[in-house]
């Protein structure tokens, strides 16, 4: 064993020098010639790290730091005590995850997150390019004098704090609130969440007596309505103790039950949905439906796509346009409006509760056509010409049979909304692959504090 290695009664610890950022929240260090995919340290730190998985036969290890021994002039105190690595370790136990890059000045995260998606689309996509970052919210305007009547502020003061309008939270077997670990199936109590709006904060959940409950989920929308409040509980929990749960909670909050293996959700009191605001609409999102977490992200992503779209001349008054992975019809409303009457919107979302809101929330407007069902399999039975496709996909991306029928559906341009850097950059070569380019590209900080970031790109066949 090398003078700088010791051993825990907990595990490995290993003294590293922190190399490149890498996808997934982590950097590269190495140690006798493996790879140490590091969390919570920054590139050229030196610092002491806990193995937390790593096989003796493993091609990597995996490790949080405990310990900054030569710090970058990055690092700044961690916002969040019970995320703090260090501080978390020193005390016996892994910090929730989550906040993963709450040591990192914002700036220095995002250039971090410049530096993956370059990486990612020039490895995936043969792409070169070093795309910016940008800030939303509050944290876009912290070099600004604040408005002398406060107008326009928001709750997160530029920290990148109070975002989140929903959050997701483990059960100790206690019965407290809380949050997992990195890759751990341990649930660590916690007393706040920082990253989440006042109005999920203020339900205080973690005064509540959880025992039967398995997970909780909470949406707070940023317009200040009604919040809802999730719980899926334990396989035997009983009426009675569901009802003992709803006493703890405040009156005018919306309780319902969810089993996520199902998707069934039955209402306790109040609404199984909540009621969003964004461009000039409101919509109807039920409880485990998608809805863009950060708190400025939906005027955000409306105003990047549709201002693509308009500088190409690609979303004009009789324009066709379809709008792919809808959900509750975020983009699908500004699309209608942009297009008018004289003009059409195809609506395609393949979760039913999802494309039920999706039909509340655009019932007056006729242009638009809401069809529930997979994209490729809407877009093969129902071939028609568009001058535009929208596609907002989940996390592993669209992937190549569904980027295969968007290029034989011919449209005159793409926007794709991705919130992962690995398989947009893959999706992209896809549509290399099938003569098509990448025509513009903005990349949002929609997820401070973390690894996350969203895009937005516009793609059109090439020459």
């Amino acid at each position: 064993m090398s003078p700088d290695t010791q051993t825990t009664s907990t595990g490995l610890e290993l003294v590293v020098d922190v190399g490149p950022v890498a996808h997934g929240g982590h950097c590269v260090a190495r140690h006798e010639g493996r790879v140490v995919f590091v969390r919570h340290g920054i590139p050229g730190e030196r610092v002491r790290v806990r193995l937390t998985d790593a096989e003796e036969k493993a091609k990597f290890w995996r490790a949080d730091v405990v310990e900054v021994l030569d710090a970058s002039p990055d690092r700044v105190p961690h916002f969040w005590r019970t995320a703090d690595s260090a501080r978390s370790w020193a005390h016996g136990r892994p910090p929730v995850g989550g906040a993963e890059l709450g040591h990192v000045s914002l700036p220095r995260q995002r250039s971090l997150k410049s530096e993956v998606l370059a990486e990612q689309l020039s490895r995936l996509a043969g792409v070169e390019l070093s795309p910016e970052v940008e800030a939303v919210g509050q944290a876009a305007k912290a070099d600004d004098a604040a408005p002398a009547d406060g107008a326009g502020k928001t709750d997160d003061g530029g920290a990148g704090l109070a975002w989140r309008t929903r959050a997701s939270f483990g059960v100790t077997q206690s019965g407290r609130l809380g949050m997992h670990a990195h890759r751990s199936d341990q649930v660590i109590p916690v007393q706040e969440m920082p990253l989440a709006v006042d109005g999920i904060n203020a339900l205080r959940l973690w005064d509540v007596d959880l025992q039967g409950i398995e997970r909780v989920e909470v949406a707070a929308p940023a317009n200040g309505s009604r919040p809802l409040v999730l719980l899926a509980p334990a396989p035997g929990t009983r009426a009675k103790r569901l009802n003992s749960i709803l006493a703890q909670l405040p009156a005018d909050v919306s309780v319902a039950s969810y089993d996520p293996l199902k998707n069934e959700t039955l209402q306790l009191r109040g609404r199984t949905w909540v009621q969003e605001s964004a461009v000039g609409h409101d919509y109807r999102v039920t409880g485990a439906g998608f809805w863009q977490i950060h708190r400025d992200a939906p005027e955000t992503l409306v105003g990047a796509v549709t201002g693509f779209l308009h500088e190409g001349g690609f979303l004009e008054p009789g324009a066709a346009v379809a709008d792919l992975y809808a959900g509750a019809g975020l983009f699908t409303a500004p699309l209608a409006d942009a297009v008018g009457e004289t003009g059409s919107v195809l609506s395609v979302e393949g979760a039913p509760g999802t494309s039920r809101d999706a039909r509340k929330n655009l019932h007056g407007a006729p242009q638009v056509e809401i069809v529930q069902g997979k994209v490729e399999r809407v877009l093969r039975q129902r071939p028609r010409q568009f001058d535009a496709l929208i596609l907002d996909p989940p996390r592993a991306g669209a992937g190549k049979a569904v980027v295969s029928q968007l290029i034989a559906s011919s449209p005159r341009a793409i926007a794709y909304v991705s919130c992962d850097p690995s398989s947009f950059a893959r999706d992209i070569g896809y549509f290399q692959e099938g003569g098509w380019q990448l025509a513009g590209l903005r990349a949002f900080d929609l997820y401070p504090h973390t690894h996350h970031l969203e895009t937005v790109a516009l793609l059109t066949p090439r020459g």
